[in-house]
């Protein structure tokens, strides 16, 4: 599932609600933070101070929720954000809550320079 600004409301909420735990919250800030190149899952469980299990299920609902992908290295599992997918939402939030009014949200869009404008 790829979010966008044209995304129906239902994949905004599974997005939304993957995001809404504090353990998945701090999963997914330090993907971000770790850009493109991501990071194993044991450095993610190191860094979080999470459980196997616990890391484990954490990222499955973000990615299930398309907010996050993975690929293998060697003996690895590496986890990354999913940059499209978050750009995709914050644009479908900006569209979708300022409801075609750009000064409601105008002052948000320098923050997200490749979302699309209101």
């Amino acid at each position: 599932m790829l979010v966008s600004a044209s995304t129906p409301t239902a994949e905004a909420v599974a997005a939304l609600s993957a995001l809404a735990h504090p353990g998945r919250l701090e999963v997914f800030r330090r993907l971000v933070a770790a850009g493109p190149e991501g990071l194993a899952a044991g450095e993610i469980a190191r860094t979080t101070g999470s459980l196997p299990n616990t890391l484990s299920s954490n990222l499955a609902i973000l990615t299930a929720a398309g907010l996050t992908q993975s690929r293998r290295e060697g003996r690895s599992i590496v986890y990354s954000a999913d940059f499209g997918a978050m750009r995709g939402l914050l644009a479908y939030l900006m569209e979708d809550c300022c409801q075609g009014r750009p000064e409601i949200c105008a002052d948000l869009s320098p923050t997200c320079p490749d979302a699309p404008a209101p």
